[in-house]
């Protein structure tokens, strides 16, 4: 029966004996060894081809590649110390995936300025001097420091508990929720542009005409708004087509803020239509738009008398 981590996440007291999380913290040890090296090889590469290629076109591109591979390697030494030491230690959040529209630079900044995978990186470079010396001390004391050998192996891999707990695990509480936040923005605004899209379908040609103006609301809400949730209600009244965007950002949109907001009034203007903009400071914002209903056999009346 394999030993399980106690609920403090800390390792059973060391003792004389060679007990089951003696031998996996000495397994470790060893493997410190061959893991620092390819870290380390990892690193000196990517950062010597990655500044030295940075004058070309592709120098920026292959770090931001590289450093996603970095988190590939943190990923790796998190569940290593999860299986052999039983450090508990969360998954930092995913890079956010930039939208395709957002252009190739988008996703290159991004890569390039994600803090995780720098942090594996530093956790890979300095590895290599404290690899070497724990694989060296483990082995000596297997033939010749066996009876304290215990003891030893429990202060270095505490060491290496500190290790991973300061590089690897995510930041902070914030950096987990920024991400989480990001990405639920993402996914609320393009579920929402997909009901939107639905909508127009199922509507006839002359709404959908005007629908296509105001679905530029959502687009301010992905590039302004710095919403986490946002919402889209249609409905009619009598004659009136009505469409509502809410979200939770930050507020203060006007229709002079060069948001686009007063492109979008005058369009609905221009088609008998009303916007109305409601968004305090610290938010939310509530964008209101009224367009005139026609009626499918009122259009198909109008067609005809065309013709």
């Amino acid at each position: 029966m394999s030993p399980s981590a106690p609920d403090n996440d800390r390792p059973p007291p060391a003792r004389f004996a060679f007990d089951p999380w003696t031998w996996k913290e000495i397994a470790y040890l060893l493997a410190n060894l061959p893991m620092a090296v390819a870290g380390f090889v990892y690193t000196v590469f990517l950062i010597g081809v990655g500044a030295g290629l940075s004058v070309t076109v592709i120098g920026l591109p292959l770090l931001a590649l590289g450093l996603q591979g970095a988190r590939g390697i943190g990923r790796l030494e998190r569940g290593r110390a999860r299986g052999m030491l039983g450090v508990r230690i969360e998954e930092p959040s995913p890079m956010a995936r930039s939208r395709r529209d957002q252009g190739f630079f988008t996703w290159l900044w991004a890569g390039l300025k994600d803090p995780v995978g720098w942090r594996a990186l530093l956790y890979s470079f300095i590895r290599l001097p404290w690899g070497v010396a724990t694989f060296a001390v483990t082995l000596v004391g297997l033939f010749v420091l066996w009876p304290v050998l215990p003891y030893i192996a429990r202060g270095l891999t505490n060491a290496d508990r500190a290790m991973v707990r300061g590089l690897l695990s995510p930041s902070d509480e914030l950096e987990r929720r920024i991400a989480e936040l990001e990405s639920d923005r993402g996914v609320v605004v393009d579920t929402a542009a997909a009901d939107l899209r639905r909508i127009e379908r199922d509507l006839h040609d002359g709404a959908q005409a005007r629908l296509v103006t105001v679905s530029e609301l959502l687009q301010n809400v992905s590039k302004h708004s710095r919403a986490a949730a946002a919402s889209v209600d249609v409905w009619r009244e009598g004659d009136r087509l009505m469409l509502q965007v809410r979200d939770d950002g930050r507020g203060g949109a006007r229709l002079d803020g060069g948001t686009g907001m007063s492109g979008l009034a005058e369009r609905l203007g221009a088609v008998d239509g009303l916007f109305v903009l409601d968004s305090p400071e610290g938010g939310p914002t509530t964008v209101t738009a009224e367009l005139p209903w026609r009626d499918r056999a009122e259009t198909g009346t109008e067609r005809v008398g065309a013709a």
